[in-house]
């Protein structure tokens, strides 16, 4: 039996190591590792509740707003702030285009080269790879000629002594399968999703100010004002004048045609390009369809609400699926989440092992590891900066693949017929999704069909406009004299990593305490007190690994979850500590 370390893994959100060990060529027991410590859970104390969001979301740069609308949404619940439709409108707008960069960044830019040989591509006929691309799918940059400027960039990248993310890669590792030719489609498709980001940022924009971290945000609504002619504020109750469509502000006529123009676009990209790729990938792949499974609790918090009542109905719904059985969807309450820190660096008021729901929580962090910086943290019983969290004392996965699970089981119409679809196109069943590739198929098929809802989200908004619908935020909760003296508050959402939770207890109009519970956080967490692991070390547990100097298959398993261990834990002083040093022992990273 032989243990490898991967520290750092790379293309991925923050620091994090994982240990194995590999024992007859597979992974038989896995450690993840969160190496980095943030506080910003600490740094919320004393501000005012009203500013949490502008740091809260600040806990990541790549799903960026999504932390914020968190942070804005549990301090709504907590001082009883009901926003209006148009309000609820622009943050599900928001919200889903991030989504949407969230899952292509994700495919290629952080998980293809998993997949795809980069060095294969360079040999690959681009007459050919046209003619692969247009079996492949309707997209109209198929030409033999935009394939060979692609494959003559890839080489100027290759050859300039300067590769950026096309160095060190196991090229020519056994467990890669594609042609020549698929490898030039998806490197190209690499390319071309790189101006397709820069597009479809300009809906952050327009409608947040900027890209990452949306400025737009409001406890009550959003700080957004319509184009119109009168005295009117658009406020609840007030009747603006003439609107004049052609003012240059956020919602004016001309925003929200260019806004309709950049979802078609992202639409188009997302339904020719980033769907028949994965699907293209999968049917290569086809074991890794029984790889990685993992725990099999599944838990969504839901998101996007279709109304502004007390529980809205969620375009996505909330729910569990337990033990991997599709028959019917479980309930979900905050009194249900729990976090444990027996295996991680913090205390709970001296207990050393603490397991408390988020509301009582605390960020006590006490290092009591071995030395930094170390080699193995074999004979650690305390080894992350990650906690635990369970729900009703069950480990649990979160992210696209338990999202649309809950969707498929609940009975969701668009989300059946995109799962339906895909698993028709690979000739599985919807058990295939309890797997590696599975989670690949599920976050292509969620950005399928938030990509059809930004449409109506957007068309709804602009309706209400021309109706005379102004009102963007009820201000009638921002005056703290308006508040109770104690006030706690929460909100269930999700980021496109999966679950999300804030906690906020508000005292004497500021922050008392403030937690968050992450996607990164229930997926990365160590072992709880039980000493049942979280779902990166169980979905690890049965890897195949050809190569222990180069174990490609365990990032394809790590990399389908998306990880983010920014997220997970909310600074690192060297002064205290000592230098971390970032290397590999016994594996490759990238």
């Amino acid at each position: 039996m032989s243990r490898l370390v991967i520290d750092p893994v790379t293309r991925i959100g923050g620091h994090l190591r994982i240990e194995a060990e590999v024992a007859g060529g597979v992974v038989a027991d896995a450690w993840s590792t969160g190496t980095m410590f943030r506080g910003l859970e600490l740094i919320l104390r004393g501000r005012d509740p009203r500013d949490a969001w502008l740091f809260a979301q600040r806990v990541c740069g790549s799903c960026t707003g999504v932390q914020g609308l968190a942070s804005v949404r549990a301090v709504e619940h907590a001082v009883g702030a009901t926003i209006p439709p148009n309000a609820r409108l622009v943050r599900n707008v928001i919200a889903g285009t991030q989504y949407l960069l969230d899952h292509v960044l994700h495919f290629y830019h952080l998980h293809a080269f998993d997949w795809v040989d980069v060095e294969s591509a360079l040999g690959a006929d681009p007459a050919a790879t046209s003619t692969l691309a247009h079996a492949t799918s309707g997209w109209p940059q198929a030409t033999e000629s935009h394939f060979r400027q692609a494959q003559a960039r890839l080489a100027q990248f290759v050859a300039s002594g300067q590769p950026s993310s096309f160095a060190n890669g196991p090229w020519g590792h056994p467990a890669y399968r594609l042609s020549p030719e698929a490898n030039l489609l998806l490197v190209t498709h690499y390319f071309e999703a790189l101006d397709w980001r820069r597009s479809i940022s300009k809906i952050h924009t327009i409608l947040g100010g900027k890209n990452p971290h949306p400025q737009t945000f409001l406890v009550g609504g959003m700080a957004l004002t319509p184009p119109w002619g009168g005295p009117s504020r658009g406020l609840p109750g007030e009747h603006p004048q003439q609107i004049d469509k052609r003012a240059p502000a956020a919602l004016s006529e001309a925003s929200l045609d260019e806004i309709a123009g950049l979802i078609a676009t992202a639409k188009a990209f997302v339904d020719q390009v980033y769907v028949p790729d994965v699907l293209l990938v999968a049917r290569h792949y086809p074991e890794w369809a029984a790889l990685g499974a993992g725990i099999g609790n599944y838990l969504a918090y839901g998101e996007f609400p279709e109304d502004e009542t007390a529980e809205p109905r969620l375009f996505l719904p909330r729910g569990r699926v337990m033990g991997r059985v599709m028959a019917r969807v479980q309930g979900v309450e905050p009194a249900g989440v729990t976090e444990s820190v027996t295996h991680a660096w913090y205390t709970y008021d001296g207990d050393p092992d603490g397991l408390r729901g988020p509301a009582e929580g605390e960020t006590s962090p006490k290092y009591a590891g071995p030395p930094l910086p170390y080699a193995s943290l074999e004979g650690s019983e305390k080894y992350s900066w990650l906690k635990a969290p369970r729900y009703d004392d069950e480990p649990m996965e979160v992210g696209p693949l338990a999202r649309v699970l809950v969707a498929y089981v609940e009975g969701r119409d668009e989300v059946q017929a995109a799962v339906n679809r895909a698993i028709a196109a690979l000739g599985v069943g919807p058990d295939a999704l309890f797997s590696t590739l599975g989670r690949i198929v599920a976050r292509a098929v969620e950005a399928e069909v938030i990509a059809g809802r930004l449409g109506t989200w957007h068309r709804d908004l602009t309706q209400g406009l021309a109706d005379g619908d102004l009102a963007m935020a009820d201000l009638g909760r921002w005056d703290p004299g308006s508040w109770p003296q104690e006030a706690q508050g929460w909100s269930l959402g999700e980021a496109p990593g999966g679950a999300l939770g804030h906690w906020v207890t508000i005292r004497d109009r500021t922050i008392e305490s403030y937690q968050i519970v992450d996607a990164s956080t229930w997926n990365g967490s160590p072992r709880d007190g039980k000493g049942r692991r979280g779902a990166w070390e169980e979905a690890l547990l049965g890897t195949p690994v050809a190569d222990p100097g180069q174990p490609l298959e365990i990032l394809r398993t790590l990399h389908s979850f998306d990880p983010c261990a920014a997220c997970a834990v909310h600074a690192f002083d060297p002064r205290a500590a000592g230098p971390i040093e970032l290397r590999v022992t016994g594996g490759a990273s990238r």
